[in-house]
């Protein structure tokens, strides 16, 4: 079907405009922290507001108010999820994942990709997107919270880097302590 009638045409005109105007107060509100995609927890809520929008937008059954409420609950949990992360490292913990070490001083860590669910593959394009010729020249490869890989080259001195500190790896491969 084509067009149903002016009345939805018209509704979704307005209605998206203020839903629109209306979440992008709320986030402005909210600070930046709201729409980060740290990790999963902020992936699915940015998901789930991008879905809310939309099912505003084109369902007769959802209301505008209801919609706005749907938009507030959404900002207004990540928001307590991530105050109570910040204060209590325990619930921290309890959210998010840790960083995994998959490539420690140019060597693939078996075990590492293994817990990720990687192969040296996906590893491997990783290292040409940030243009590294040989594995010998990345320091490490860190698999972070939010599902990106980080390359980091190697600093031509011993040891690790301190960004390494609370990073997941094989027992055999620990960083030392900095």
């Amino acid at each position: 079907m084509f067009f149903d009638s002016g009345y939805d045409l018209v509704r979704v005109l307005c209605v998206g405009t203020a839903a629109y105007v209306a979440l992008v107060l709320m986030l402005r509100l909210s600070g930046p922290r709201t729409l980060s995609k740290l990790n999963a927890f902020d992936l699915v809520v940015t998901v789930a507001l991008g879905s809310t929008l939309a099912t505003v937008l084109l369902s007769r059954d959802v209301s505008l108010a209801e919609g706005l409420v749907a938009f507030a609950v959404l900002i207004g949990l990540q928001f307590l999820v991530t105050w109570t992360s910040v204060r209590w490292p325990g619930f921290n913990t309890l959210m998010k994942s840790e960083p995994v070490l998959l490539v420690h001083r140019g060597r693939l860590l078996p075990q590492a990709l293994r817990r990720a669910r990687l192969v040296e593959g996906e590893v491997r394009a990783v290292l040409r997107q940030h243009d590294v010729d040989r594995l010998e020249e990345v320091e490490a490869v860190v698999l972070e919270t939010d599902g990106s890989l980080s390359v980091l080259r190697g600093s031509g001195t011993p040891g690790h880097p301190r960004t390494l500190s609370g990073v997941w790896a094989p027992p055999s491969e620990q960083p030392p302590a900095h």
